[in-house]
């Protein structure tokens, strides 16, 4: 249907207008809110860890977020999952909450465009049937010639805010004849009672899981003129209870920390609904004034939907601590969380990719920390047993492993959201990195069973075998340490130099071999000796090699190519003056003593 009013007679076809007209108007927001995402990226996550301590400056980031996502329920979800996943304590995200109250009146604003009238072109141009196909125009535009992610995101946003109000201006044509009818008359006479459609108003918005939706088709409503003050304000409070069925329904199956973001959103909304609704209960039933009755405007719904939104918040927020002691009363307190929790990924995120990354990005780095302090207690292994430091490694692999599967599966699942560039490619590298990350843990606890075996038969390597071992492991420790580095802080000047250095430590064991060999041909070492030295260094060249292909993934991630084998071949041509320097660099710092 094209955007214009209709003189036609209520029925089947204006329901399945609009029907077709909210769906349009949900759609578009998706599509809005996703690409005002993708161009935030990790910015939103940044600025909320930053401010979540401070009462005033996280409602503002709360408000902030809302808007950029157009949706105070997918920011409530998130909240959901950002406790959930140990980011955020419970008591930090109140303030935003409330916040989100107030950035999702933006929407109202942009919807109550379509109410104006005037002769003025420039005025015209401001309503949403005028300029909504010019900008779905530019946005198609946008995204079909645009060379870069963040131009797309742009078309998208574009593209979603016409579908919008595509959607409404839908709404809009379908409601118009509802101001004939008798019927709707009389719902809008039953709506005069303010507890009857406050219920109503919540239960639909409920349903629908979009207050901006359930505002839009009250705007769109009171296009008819049957819409009056004394109705639509009750609806407006209604529709902020309503919104909570989001939040509640995301809080199954979370922690109780988890479980109280809901709690508090809902008392949150109830009562500023409480605080607002009984004055103007009283207000109407004694003196009644004419402005009850008076029919209300697109415009004066967003204004009535902001004030409520703000009067509640500016009551509420002194008493932030107070509704923490409050859901803490209704939702009990649990123990600790066992460290398997720690490692879960929280599904709810994937709604706001740019914080689901962070939270995969620092499971990534734990993993990773384990791995290092894997391999530097599994080789203290080799020089002095120890009970418990051979269970510590033990339950590290363990952890790693559950690291991986948990963190692989979640990746896998991210891969498929829409992501920034820069989010892309930290969701590369970990899903390249993880799989060597967790072979550098397996590696760790095979040197337990060596270090095992050497202690149990009483093993001793030779004086020249213990120092050319010591030397490697040295080497060994700083390859490892370069690349946990490299990885966690994703710096690639040090990844740069973890493949020189992995090229002198295969050289090393060469060379030790070399060495064993012959000490074997002259009868110094024994064929015992030879094969536990041999599995010693098949864990450590395998350790190595790991921290070279991490170090290669975060290099080929920057460049979105993943072309290992070309990458290695290309910084190991002789040519490379760069790569010669730091190798001969290595080569000198972890130089065998001269053969006896």
């Amino acid at each position: 249907m094209p955007f214009g009013t209709t003189t036609e007679p209520m029925d089947i076809f204006s329901v399945i207008t609009l029907i077709g007209g909210l769906a349009f108007f949900l759609y578009g927001m998706n599509i809005m809110s996703s690409g005002l995402e993708k161009i935030a990226g990790g910015k939103m996550e940044h600025m909320l860890r930053k401010v979540a301590s401070n009462k005033l400056l996280s409602l503002l980031v709360g408000a902030c977020i809302t808007i950029a996502i157009q949706s105070s329920s997918a920011l409530t979800v998130m909240l959901v999952g950002l406790v959930n996943s140990g980011i955020l304590s419970f008591g930090e995200t109140i303030g935003v909450l409330m916040g989100s109250n107030i950035g999702t009146t933006l929407t109202a604003w942009l919807l109550s465009l379509a109410g104006l009238e005037s002769g003025n072109i420039f005025v015209s141009l401001l309503k949403p049937k005028n300029f909504a196909p010019i900008l779905a125009l530019i946005g198609v535009i946008m995204i079909m010639v645009g060379k870069t992610q963040k131009r797309k995101s742009i078309g998208n946003i574009a593209v979603g805010f016409s579908v919008l109000m595509y959607g409404m201006t839908m709404m809009s044509d379908a409601m118009a004849p509802l101001a004939d009818m008798p019927q709707f008359k009389d719902l809008m006479t039953a709506f005069k009672n303010p507890l009857l459609a406050l219920l109503f108003s919540a239960a639909f918005t409920g349903v629908i899981q979009s207050s901006a939706a359930s505002v839009g088709i009250l705007q769109a409503l009171s296009l008819t003129g049957e819409v009056t003050y004394g109705i639509a304000f009750p609806i407006i409070m209604g529709q902020n209870i309503g919104t909570c069925v989001t939040a509640m329904i995301s809080s199954i199956g979370v922690n109780k920390n988890a479980k109280k973001v809901a709690v508090v959103h809902l008392s949150f909304n109830i009562i500023g609904t409480v605080i607002c609704l009984v004055p103007f209960m009283l207000v109407e039933a004694i003196f009644h004034p004419a402005i009850i009755d008076t029919a209300i405007s697109p415009f004066m719904i967003a204004v009535c939907h902001s004030l409520f939104n703000v009067i509640t918040t500016l009551i509420l927020l002194p008493f932030t601590k107070q509704l923490e002691k409050f859901a803490n009363k209704v939702i009990k307190e649990e123990p600790t969380a066992k460290s398997e929790d720690n490692i879960m990924m929280d599904d709810r995120l994937l709604t706001m990719p740019a914080f689901a990354v962070a939270k995969a990005n620092e499971a990534a780095i734990e993993m990773a920390t384990a791995a290092r302090v894997a391999v530097m207690e599994g080789t203290s292994l080799l020089t002095k047993w120890s009970d418990e430091v051979a269970q510590q490694v033990d339950q590290l692999e363990d952890d790693i492993d559950r690291y991986e599967d948990k963190l692989g599966t979640y990746l896998v699942k991210l891969s498929h959201t829409q992501l920034s560039d820069a989010d892309h490619r930290k969701v590369a590298k970990m899903l390249h990195s993880i799989n060597d990350l967790e072979r550098m843990g397996d590696h760790a606890k095979n040197l337990i069973g060596v270090a095992d075996e050497i202690t149990k038969k009483g093993i001793t390597f030779s004086q020249h075998a213990t120092e050319e071992l010591a030397i490697l492991t040295q080497a060994l420790h700083e390859i490892v340490e370069r690349t946990i580095k490299a990885f966690n802080e994703n710096d690639l000047a040090l990844a740069a130099s973890i493949e020189p250095l992995e090229q002198v430590i295969d050289s090393l064991i060469s060379e030790i071999k070399a060495r064993h060999i012959l000490r074997l041909q002259r009868g110094n070492c024994t064929i015992e000796l030879g094969f536990i030295l041999t599995d010693l260094l098949n864990n450590y060249e395998r350790i190595s090699d790991h921290c070279s292909n991490v170090a290669v993934a975060l290099i080929e991630a920057e460049h979105d190519t993943f072309e290992a084998h070309s990458y290695l071949h290309n910084i190991r041509e002789a040519e490379n003056a760069g790569f010669q320097d730091l190798y001969e660099s290595y080569r000198t710092q972890f130089a065998l003593r001269p053969k006896t």
